[in-house]
């Protein structure tokens, strides 16, 4: 196949972000697909000397089309609107240079949707389109988008874009049936969840060992939970001091770590160091490599993800989920939704409560002193990264769905 893929933020393991689009992209182009590439450098490594307009990049056998266009997760919601407007209409002009047998249009923003279709009109070419959130019910329930005209129109572009669309993918169940309600054919939708990179995620105890000795000494032998992400609004990582406070006072041999950024960081610094815990058992850390949060989650005991107590965010398919499958490290939520009933079905981690860090510091501290459980979820997290969410399985399903398209 001659794949034309649409992504604003593609990512590679050398920063700390999603890396779906470069997994999946790296896998078609092993498997003899032509993958050209449209994005933004928002996401895309220092490294890169980024020039004004459109750059060129090969990775690996992808070839990137990268417009200039910075990039700050503490961006305000309004100038990140004006990047996604930005980037859909340079896009758009981008891509209709190009020829192939099928479009892949990869959200969010939803509005990456405006050139796939356009591509897709005009060339008369497949589109495929992947749902990574249900845009613009999120935004909608948190009040980021309040007004009428907007609302109207991404709703419309939402139901425009599925039903124009040759295929669909979710990367949730709920996702798939967010698709489906808009009376989409559910043979015509592909669940493909994100997944774990057991290739990169395959440390050696002794790296995860000799991370701790030389990058977080304060450790001094506690337990290790740890948050890697955004500092984002729906992230609700101000739950973080609150249950660390809680888990201070219950047990003291528990220490975390967040490490990420983003526009609520520094209020979640300042609410820590007021509830007593900052630097002594919650460290708030910069950013670092993906490449290094491997190694840090190869020490780790538990890896925490978190979200706002907003039931549309629990259809979200969680990349820390599966980054703590892979590294063999049970997970921690405190939200429900499907991602609650398969830590539970699974017996891979503990759910916790989001309105109650007493109860779920409790949780916490039994779950890590119970080794007979503690070492069944670690082994349940390696048979499911291995069998079950492997990168090669969930690549196959977009890979079939993609060649579904085009023969249809």
């Amino acid at each position: 196949m001659k794949l034309l893929y649409l992504h604003q933020y593609f990512a590679t393991p050398e920063v700390n972000a999603g890396t779906r689009s470069y997994e999946v992209a790296k896998r078609l182009v092993a498997n003899g697909h032509d993958v050209t590439f449209i994005t933004s450098s928002a996401l895309l490594s220092g490294k890169y000397a980024f020039t004004k307009g459109w750059n060129e990049l090969n990775i690996e056998g992808i070839k990137l089309h990268v417009l200039y266009l910075p990039y700050s997760n503490k961006d305000s919601f309004m100038n990140r609107i004006y990047k996604f407007i930005q980037f859909s209409v340079f896009s758009t002009v981008k891509s209709l240079k190009f020829s192939c047998d099928a479009v892949f249009a990869t959200s969010t923003p939803l509005t990456i949707a405006i050139p796939g279709l356009i591509y897709s009109k005009i060339k008369k070419k497949p589109l495929v389109f992947e749902v990574r959130d249900l845009w613009p019910e999120l935004p909608i329930a948190m009040e980021v988008i309040k007004n009428p005209i907007i609302i109207k129109f991404a709703k419309w572009l939402e139901k425009y874009t599925y039903q124009n669309s040759k295929r669909l993918i979710g990367l949730s169940p709920g996702m798939c049936d967010g698709i489906e309600r808009h009376g989409i054919n559910p043979k015509h939708i592909t669940l493909a969840t994100n997944s774990c990179d057991t290739e990169l995620f395959n440390v050696p105890k002794n790296i995860g060992e000799r991370y701790i000795y030389e990058k977080i000494p304060y450790l001094n032998g506690r337990k290790l939970v740890v948050y890697t992400g955004t500092f984002g609004l729906i992230n609700n990582v101000g739950y973080l001091p609150k249950l660390a406070r809680a888990v201070k006072e219950i047990d003291g041999n528990i220490c975390f770590i967040a490490i990420g950024d983003g526009m609520e960081k520094e209020s979640v610094i300042s609410e820590a160091e007021k509830l007593g815990v900052l630097n002594d058992n919650l460290f708030i850390l910069t950013p670092v490599p993906k490449t290094e949060i491997v190694e840090l989650l190869s020490a780790a005991d538990l890896s925490l993800s978190l979200f706002a107590p907003i039931p549309e965010m629990w259809h979200n398919s969680a990349n820390k989920l599966f980054d703590g499958l892979a590294s063999s490290t049970p997970i921690a939520i405190n939200y429900g939704g499907w991602q609650y009933d398969f830590i539970h079905e699974n017996k891979c981690g503990i759910t916790l409560e989001c309105d109650d860090v007493v109860s779920s510091a409790e949780t916490i501290s039994k779950f890590l002193s119970n080794a007979d459980v503690y070492k069944q979820a670690v082994k349940r997290c390696n048979y499911l990264a291995n069998n079950d969410f492997s990168r090669d399985v969930m690549v196959n399903r977009i890979e079939q769905t993609l060649q579904d398209a085009i023969n249809d």
